[in-house]
């Protein structure tokens, strides 16, 4: 089963009831400890991790796989520890599931050693107190909605609209960064993902070249809910080795946090708890924390994380939505809209934050120019309606001006990203903040009023519009011919 060949202990169980995914097994010598996991039936197929004590001499546990042919009286044995996950640097460029098996269908990693998924947070005294930008090369990203090194960001966005692309291209511009200084490691945790975007995004991971420094680990939808429940402790336990052993950045990528939610919640109701508020499991808290506190930053190494988050009927008073939100510190929302006006990456620079956006953090300059762009896109937003019901004319000259910094600045803030290279046939541009700053600021100073707005998009650099030279506005007339006649069709 590709699971840690460790001395199994003599205790030996009966299985005494089967309840779909929930196994009741009596243990006439010792009650094997919480969250120990379990094996029977065929080949030691079906794995149970206990959950709860019902007596003196009865466990129940929730089954991790499938429970067809397991039934009562057959033997069960104690593997005398808990769920294992494999670490070492052989785990790199491959996927597994949550038992730590390859599912790439390339032979089982060889040189790893196995931990427990179930692991404490680093305490206070290791954590790191200083607040640093985690710098991506996406302009948007890094100038309005600034990332913490050993934060954790939530990535809000519907089917379509580039979430994927996004998290990939994070994922392309972490492991180029990083892989002369301290090599950076990304790690993919799906959470309830579908078959069919697990291998799409192998399957673009390996064209863009970025696997060599990458982990995958999926828990797929069809999987039972206690093996979804436990994959993102799977990955967890992978990325703080290579933080705390390797002593290497991680960039630790989860879609999406609300199915482990949503997971942990139908194993709360296998488990007969009663539910709390909107039939969420009472112990939702303490379990999306035990999860989310383990993203650290440590005096080793830091563990940054970006997150997909669904939000149920767009509800943002939902418990899950709730809870998710007070362990972020930045939130990016992805907008249909702007994906539709071609603006990618389609973030909507309003609806976004980020707690990192303050001047003792960023800078005076980085944060005074942030709030220029805001106010000028919020003004532009404000001024649409009366552009659509009076035209652009009716305006006057200082609104024109901001409508002009405000569209020259969209699409400056679009930007071509490696992974979609062979889509777009665009080159992939990586930009330093102090560029993304520099490019910005001149735009707001109308330094590009007379350039045309389409030279600012899908760039990098500034920089690169100097390198073309401007167009004339008007057609020169023809000699002899009325200025009339240069419009005409």
């Amino acid at each position: 089963m590709g699971t840690p060949s460790a001395s199994k202990s003599l205790n030996a169980g009966v299985v005494t009831a089967v309840r779909g995914s929930v196994v009741d097994v009596r243990f006439d010598r010792s009650l094997p400890p919480i969250r120990t996991l379990l094996r029977c039936g065929v080949d030691d197929a079906i794995a149970i991790e206990v959950l709860t004590h019902t007596d003196a001499s009865h466990v129940r546990g929730i089954a991790l796989t499938p429970t067809q042919g397991l039934a009562r009286g057959m033997p069960v044995t104690d593997t005398g520890g808990p769920l294992m996950a494999p670490v070492g640097k052989a785990i790199l460029s491959r996927m597994f599931d949550v038992f730590g098996q390859a599912i790439d269908q390339q032979e089982e990693p060889k040189d790893v050693s196995w931990r427990s998924v179930h692991r404490e947070p680093p305490p206070l005294v290791h954590r790191s107190t200083t607040s640093v930008i985690f710098e991506t090369g996406i302009k948007m990203i890094d100038v309005l909605l600034p990332l913490e090194t050993g934060g954790k960001a939530g990535l809000f966005g519907g089917a379509g609209v580039g979430k994927t692309v996004l998290l990939t291209e994070m994922i392309h511009n972490m492991v180029g960064k990083h892989e002369s200084a301290k090599k950076g490691v990304s790690i993919f945790c799906g959470i309830g993902e579908r078959c069919r975007e697990g291998q799409d995004l192998y399957a673009e991971m390996q064209k863009a070249d970025v696997l060599k420094n990458m982990v995958m680990v999926f828990g797929q939808m069809n999987e039972p809910p206690g093996a979804r429940f436990r994959v993102g402790q799977a990955a967890l336990t992978m990325a703080e080795y290579f933080r705390d052993d390797e002593q290497r950045d991680v960039l630790l990528l989860i879609d999406n946090i609300f199915r482990f939610i949503q997971a942990g919640s139908e194993v709360s109701g296998l488990m007969g708890q009663m539910p709390s508020r909107l039939g969420y499991q009472p112990t939702m808290g303490t379990e999306l924390s035990g999860l989310e506190e383990r993203i650290a930053n440590t005096d080793s190494g830091a563990i940054t994380s970006i997150q997909a988050v669904y939000v149920p009927a767009d509800d943002f008073t939902d418990p899950a939505a709730v809870h998710t939100f007070s362990h972020l510190s930045a939130s990016i929302v992805l907008s249909r809209k702007r994906a539709g006006e071609g603006l990618f990456p389609a973030i909507d620079p309003l609806q976004s934050n980020s707690k990192m956006a303050t001047p003792g953090i960023v800078g005076e300059r980085h944060y005074a120019i942030a709030q220029e762009i805001r106010q000028t896109l919020a003004q532009y937003a404000d001024l649409k309606d009366i552009i659509a019901m009076l035209g652009l004319e009716q305006l006057s000259p200082a609104d024109r001006d901001v409508v002009a910094r405000a569209r020259r600045l969209e699409r400056f803030l679009t930007q071509p990203f490696f992974t979609t290279e062979q889509f777009t046939g665009l080159q992939g541009k990586l930009v330093s903040l102090a560029e993304s700053l520099d490019g910005c600021e001149r735009i707001l100073r109308d330094e590009f009023k007379d350039r045309p707005e389409s030279a600012l998009y899908m760039i990098g650099a500034i920089s690169e519009v100097k390198t073309d030279k401007p167009k004339p506005a008007v057609k020169t007339p023809v000699s002899g011919a009325t200025p009339e006649a240069t419009h005409a069709p």
